[in-house]
């Protein structure tokens, strides 16, 4: 048995309590995939991710993501929870404030900064892509669950996961909505549909992901769907904020309050950051 260095984050949490947590083991060399997907489904968080040496050269650091059920080649909030992580534990010392993560999505530009007395970490996006598949027919409705539609037409969009997107018409819709989830369940690219509107509150735009088709009703913050979405909003000409940032709300209807800092750069890449919060600090024995 091997003594191993164990976090536990808040990422996009303006405070402890408010964000998604994240299962952290520092020192996963070892560990083969079969032991980390039963300890990611031991944790029961959304992700776990562990930390390994780099396999190519370019890389500050490497990690693989899974969630309880799967290995994912990408996802926001463990990517910009890693990076906080590398830099705490001191396995990555950012040059100029720039980082680059290994993970099975590729290598992903990092950035490190000082924000309000703390490092706040942001990392750019694989490109998102829209898929090749049919909506069906109740998410192509005038109202979806009894909510009304925004122009945005629904589509499954990737940036190493699959989501697809709905634009419902005002975050009213947004926060008040009773999605069936079976029918999400259902969907092709495993079962996982995020709903989206302009903002309230200081927040640009309300976001909320549902995933049971990977066990997860609602997710408290997603990186990687709210990078989807500032894909499909700038592809559309329609980004909120100024200058190609702003803030996304999302958790609040499963009692988080999560922000997420999304900016779109001059090459119409999507990077997503936001605070890190480390909860519990210890080992593991695994």
């Amino acid at each position: 048995m091997t003594t191993r260095r164990f976090l536990q984050l808040d990422v996009f949490a303006p405070a402890p309590g408010a964000g998604n947590p994240l299962a952290v083991m520092l020192d996963a060399d070892g560990l083969d995939a079969a032991r980390m997907q039963a300890f990611a489904a031991w944790t029961n968080l959304s992700e776990t991710i562990f930390f390994l040496p780099p396999s190519t050269g370019g890389a500050d650091y490497r990690i693989r993501i899974f969630t309880p059920r799967m290995e994912l080649p990408f996802a926001g909030h463990p990517s910009v929870g890693a990076a906080w992580a590398a830099v705490e534990a001191g396995l990555a010392l950012p040059r100029g404030g720039r980082l680059v993560q290994q993970c099975a999505a590729g290598l992903l530009p990092v950035r490190v900064e000082p924000a309000q007395g703390r490092l706040q970490p942001s990392v750019r996006s694989p490109h998102a892509r829209v898929r090749d598949e049919p909506a069906p027919d109740w998410l192509l409705a005038g109202e979806v669950f009894g909510a009304r539609r925004g122009p945005l037409q629904p589509a499954l969009w990737n940036n190493g996961p699959d989501w697809w997107l709905l634009e419902l018409a005002d975050a009213a819709a947004v926060r008040g909505w009773r999605p069936d989830m079976g029918a999400i369940a259902a969907l092709p690219g495993n079962g996982k549909l995020a709903v989206f509107a302009a903002g309230d509150d200081g927040a640009d735009l309300v976001v909320r992901g549902f995933a049971p088709g990977v066990g997860i009703a609602e997710d408290p913050a997603t990186g990687s769907v709210n990078a989807s979405i500032a894909a499909a909003l700038h592809r559309a000409g329609r980004l909120p904020g100024h200058a190609g940032r702003y803030l996304a709300s999302q958790g609040r209807e499963i009692g988080r309050d999560a922000r997420l800092q999304l900016a779109v750069d001059a090459e119409g890449e999507v990077w997503v950051g936001g605070p890190v919060h480390a909860v519990i600090r210890g080992t593991v024995d695994w």
